[in-house]
């Protein structure tokens, strides 16, 4: 048996799923996520757990398996607790502030970009720090806007000025080496 696969998915209280057929819909205080899986995975809702069980040994249903716990498991998560992504923005110059729900940002062109946010995803910005917060229930949605806002500035390795993820290491190298004393 798959180590992740087995595992079963407990239900915190205000969860609800749906079963139809290879389609699972979560919904709870922070939202709803539907998603469709392989239709050999078989999928159930048993004493306020989910399970996920598959019909073979074959190497593919195998992987099939652990992907579709770790999906399922994604998706419980983001209904009750919810994913952020936190990118710094550093730079000097560089800056972000929201305008409603769109966020605008000056990083360093002759304009500004705007994000306008897709369905279920918020912005926060903190001008203090310099910080924009992704926040949704989705977690691939999120770091797929995460990483658009990102690939507007990806961090240079020379200064270290760019957007990155909080916590990012960055390899800085060094610069020109002038020589002194050069006539």
């Amino acid at each position: 048996m798959s180590r992740i696969g087995k595992m079963p998915i407990p239900l915190p209280s205000g969860v609800r799923v749906q079963i139809e057929g290879n389609t699972v819909t979560v919904s709870g205080p922070k939202g709803t996520l539907t998603r469709e899986f392989h239709p050999q995975m078989q999928i159930a809702v048993e004493d306020g757990v989910l399970r996920v069980r598959r019909p073979n040994d074959e190497q593919a249903v195998k992987a099939l398996h652990g992907l579709t716990r770790a999906l399922l498991n994604n998706m419980v998560q983001g209904v009750t607790t919810g994913y952020s992504k936190v990118l710094e923005i550093v730079g000097t110059g560089y800056r972000a502030e929201l305008q409603g729900k769109t966020l605008v940002m000056n990083l360093g062109f002759s304009h500004s970009v705007v994000i306008e946010p897709p369905a279920g995803i918020q912005f926060e910005v903190n001008p203090r720090t310099s910080t924009v917060t992704v926040k949704g229930c989705d977690k691939e949605l999120v770091g797929r806007v995460a990483a658009e806002i990102r690939g507007w500035r990806p961090v240079e390795p020379y200064l270290g000025k760019g957007i990155r993820y909080q916590g990012e290491m960055v390899r800085r190298k060094a610069g020109k080496s002038g020589k002194a004393g050069k006539k």
